[in-house]
């Protein structure tokens, strides 16, 4: 008999006086033993090119209650500060030179005539280093990504020739989404509070959560920018949403947002034109922006790193075995042979522009102000144990697996010190 059922019953016996015991005290309404009943879920949310320091403008309420609750810190992000070598590097607790997202787009001698871009999904280009939710599947954990780059690959597969995207073998999150930036971030949202709605030998344990807003905002008009600003307070709003929607489903939850880079200010004006320095005969360059990569025409080798090598102002060029050691970057062969990195708010290009732009772009030193990323995490197993020295953000995967009661993994390069203060299951 359902509690309203009850009392209506008890107050029927009391008008007649036919009841000699009391009625019996109604249960808790549903959604408080909803909540009772569930287990906490870990949600990690990127918001992509939220800077650090976009909490104090003044328009992230529920962001900055979230970290008054819990935990947050500068967290660096790993070299180069791009977004895919970043979130891959998040979710695998390995830097990019090692997990083999090196930068957005790359090409690897494996596979000659092939580029890599942000569109690839072939297994190949993912398969060194292991995602999270791949072991958490093989642990018997549900997991959902709501996009994250590289959740729709099936980790560990062949993809079939001519198949059009089909594969053999694989692991891929129990759940996940082909990312559509047609999406809108209320759509995702309401995506991750349906899945909280499934029964729970269905319902994911680890999910993620992607916004893109913040980044393309920062891109289009600067870091400085009123919209950019704008598009902050809007983010924090839809967070505003999973939050309170969470609550009403009485679904615990160990939120860790998080983002994968900063933004810096840039300017047509600021600008490095790349065959100002070298002859364009000595060399095929493969990326341009806040650093460029190059290699070196057969042959053309001498008079190309006499030209790269010599002292720029804005610039620094390497041959990829002198690429700074505090960088991690530079053994994997999908690194180009030279590579060359502008100061903050500078910019490589292959020529000079023809127009002028300003706007905002990131992939600099990781360690630069500009570049500091977003980190906060609050939740039933995290102690509100505020403000934390700044991190790597290749911590975040330990402290993943900490969440989810998974064992500590080998032969990663980040560590759950940072939070080990704050966990309450340590």
């Amino acid at each position: 008999m359902r509690w309203y059922s009850k009392i209506v019953v008890a107050g029927l016996c009391a008008s007649l006086q036919a009841c000699v015991t009391p009625p019996a005290a109604a249960p808790a309404p549903p959604s408080a033993t909803v909540a009772e009943a569930r287990a906490p879920v870990t949600i990690l949310v990127s918001i992509d090119g939220f800077r650090s320091d976009y909490l104090t403008r003044g328009v992230t309420p529920r962001l900055n209650a979230l970290a008054a609750g819990g935990i947050s810190a500068v967290m660096h992000p790993s070299f180069p500060s791009k977004t895919f070598p970043n979130h891959w590097a998040l979710v695998t607790g390995v830097r990019p030179d090692r997990n083999g997202i090196v930068s957005n787009s790359m090409e690897d001698a494996r596979r000659p005539g092939e580029t890599f871009t942000m569109a690839t999904d072939d297994p190949f280009w993912w398969s060194e280093a292991k995602p999270i939710w791949v072991d958490a599947e093989q642990a018997g954990i549900h997991t959902g990504t709501m996009f994250w780059p590289g959740a729709n690959v099936a980790w560990g597969g062949t993809l079939k020739p001519g198949s059009h995207g089909a594969t053999t073998g694989g692991t891929r999150p129990e759940d996940w989404a082909q990312f559509n930036q047609a999406v809108t971030g209320a759509q995702r949202v309401e995506s991750v509070l349906d899945w909280m709605r499934r029964p729970a030998a269905i319902r994911p344990r680890f999910v993620t959560l992607y916004f893109d807003t913040v980044d393309s905002a920062g891109h289009a008009f600067g870091p400085d920018d009123a919209r950019t600003t704008a598009a902050a307070g809007d983010v924090d709003t839809l967070i505003g949403k999973l939050v309170d929607g969470l609550h009403a489903l009485g679904q615990p939850a160990n939120l860790v947002i998080v983002a994968d880079h900063g933004m810096a200010a840039t300017s047509s004006e600021r600008t490095i034109a790349i065959d100002k320095i070298a002859n364009p005969a000595d060399y095929r360059i493969f990326e341009t922006g806040p650093f460029a990569s190059l290699s070196a025409v057969p042959g053309h080798e001498a008079a190309l790193e006499k030209a790269l090598l010599a002292p720029h102002e804005h610039l620094r060029c390497w041959r990829k075995a002198d690429i700074p050691a505090r960088f991690h970057y530079g053994t994997n062969p999908r690194v180009q042979p030279y590579f060359c990195l502008a100061d903050p708010g500078w910019e490589t290009a292959r020529t000079t522009p023809d127009k002028p732009r300003t706007g905002g772009d990131h992939g600099y030193d990781n360690m630069a102000p500009e570049m500091n990323a977003l980190f906060i995490a609050n939740g039933p197993d995290i102690r509100p144990a505020a403000r934390l020295a700044a991190f790597d953000n290749v911590d975040v995967y330990p402290l993943l697996r900490d969440l989810l009661a998974l064992p500590p993994a080998s032969g990663v390069d980040g560590d759950d010190r940072p939070f080990r203060a704050a966990l309450k299951n340590r």
